[in-house]
């Protein structure tokens, strides 16, 4: 067996290359994540995948959930980083029996693989990988896995490096923190004895939400494979879990998502978290629960503030400004996840103003606290990492890791402004908010590499190899290969 890190250095002319000349600290933070990133680009010979991602917890080991949301930053530059490619060392083990030398630490992790795949595809302009991913069925086969679980912590699959904790019910699904990816959080007070990650009491929004997420995206992947069938099928199971989660999860009074006692489904577990916003990302809400949750986002006492997206809303008696892991600590995938909740169900402004805030305070982190680098979570309250479950020792440093959504995938996103790249449509839709000179060289997608400067004065600089369409703050534009100068006003 080989194993190693990438022996060649990084090359920058691989990567998108931002500007924004007012906060050079966000483009030094940039580059760090890449350069972080490119040291969790593993080589190993015996791997069904190879190279892959490794999320930095162990070398044996692989979690569902973390290599997920690193592909979504890895779409960025996918001819060095091995994002869904990496999805295979859970495909392989885990529907079609391949011998892995991994383990999987938690199958019943959050089954993300739909929404990332369709993410990539749509950026890329490829459905080559897509194409082949559902005539195997590992997509399929993944949204039956999640609801086919035996009764929990009975049973540990060859793969697995523990027992499942998942199992689904006629109301939704028994889980845990620790499966779910939130490790210590404060969900079930009251109903769990404190410090117990039990899994019988509780049904958790969020994987019902994250099943309801694969559903909406299946459909969609297979009408863009025109596979109507397959697509009618998930549309009326997505219909399925929307009209659950608004029967027994959504709370009216309070505006938000809640778990419910498995034993009185119609009994609320009145614990605030991120989690709240999977249904959203979902599209399970209609306009008046989608303001309601941006109400929330936006409250200082919420899930606001300087530093948002707390792993549990300010006002919440287990809140810690230390961060304590998940009771009050900031972590990036589900800031992510609700940014783009956000974003895509119309309110982009505020999911923009969020993520700047988030980015600087992941910058500030970086430039205050040392040692210098980017961190597993983040305090709240303070420009330094969150504390781990012990309230002590600080979270794990130089993780990107998932916290590289913050350096690189929210600050393209939602601080500069791409809010939507799509290599099928060919189209770039930028808004962009920030003054003076603005915007992205060598970004890549389909069979495009363009440059997008937008000046103080207004002047948008469009440098092409392919004709796209450039849809910026609002309007449209026909982009030919070359150069050429928008005049669009000042910023």
């Amino acid at each position: 067996m080989s194993y190693a890190k990438n022996p060649l250095p990084l090359l920058r002319d691989r990567i998108p290359e931002p500007v924004l000349d007012s906060e050079p600290g966000l483009i030094a933070l940039y580059w760090e994540a890449w350069r972080q990133a490119w040291d969790h680009v593993i080589h190993r010979d015996d791997a069904p995948q190879s190279p892959y991602m490794d999320e930095g917890f162990a070398r044996n080991t692989l979690w569902i959930w973390d290599t997920c949301f690193m592909a979504l930053f890895c779409k960025y530059a996918p001819d060095v980083f091995p994002g869904v490619e990496s999805f295979e060392n859970f495909y392989q083990p885990i529907h079609d029996g391949r011998p892995s030398p991994f383990k999987i630490q938690h199958p019943d992790n959050p089954p993300l693989f739909a929404w990332i795949e369709l993410e990539h595809a749509r950026f890329t302009g490829d459905l080559t990988r897509l194409r082949r991913v559902w005539e195997q069925k590992y997509l399929q086969k993944h949204y039956a896995f999640f609801d086919a679980q035996p009764t929990p912590r009975t049973v540990t699959a060859p793969f697995a490096r523990y027992h499942n904790d998942l199992h689904r019910t006629a109301d939704g699904y028994l889980w845990s923190g620790v499966a779910s990816g939130m490790d210590n959080t404060p969900r079930g007070r009251g109903v769990l004895p404190e410090g117990y990650d039990g899994h019988e009491r509780i049904l958790w929004l969020d994987a019902l939400a994250q099943q309801g997420l694969a559903a909406r995206c299946m459909a969609e992947i297979a009408e863009l494979l025109g596979d109507d069938a397959e697509a009618t099928l998930h549309r009326a199971e997505h219909a399925r879990l929307r009209a659950l989660a608004d029967r027994l999860y959504w709370d009216s009074q309070d505006g938000i998502y809640y778990d419910v006692l498995a034993a009185d489904p119609r009994t609320p577990v009145k614990v605030k978290t991120p989690a709240a916003y999977w249904p959203l990302l979902a599209g399970f809400c209609n306009d008046t629960q989608t303001a309601r949750l941006a109400a929330h986002a936006a409250d200082p006492q919420g899930f606001g503030g300087p530093a948002p997206w707390p792993s549990v809303s300010r006002d919440d008696p287990d809140y810690r400004a230390t961060g304590h892991y998940w009771r009050g600590g900031i972590w990036l995938p589900t800031a992510y996840m609700a940014t783009k909740a956000l974003d895509s169900h119309g309110h982009a402004p505020l999911a923009d103003e969020l993520a700047l805030r988030l980015v600087r305070h992941q910058a500030a982190t970086f430039e205050h606290h040392s040692p210098h680098t980017i961190w597993e979570c983040y305090a709240p309250e303070a420009p330094r990492p969150a504390t781990e479950k012990d309230d002590a020792h600080f979270s794990r440093p130089d993780f990107c890791g998932w916290s590289a959504l913050g350096p690189i995938s929210l600050f393209i996103e939602n601080v500069l402004g791409f809010h939507r790249v799509d290599g099928l449509a060919r189209e770039v839709e930028w808004t962009c908010r920030l003054p003076g000179r603005v915007g992205l060289r060598r970004l890549r997608f389909a069979d495009i590499e363009v440059d997008l400067i937008r000046e103080p004065d207004g002047t948008v600089t469009v440098n092409t190899t392919a004709p796209f369409t450039l849809i910026f703050n609002g309007h449209r534009h026909a982009c030919h290969p070359g150069s050429a100068e928008l005049q669009l006003g000042p910023s």
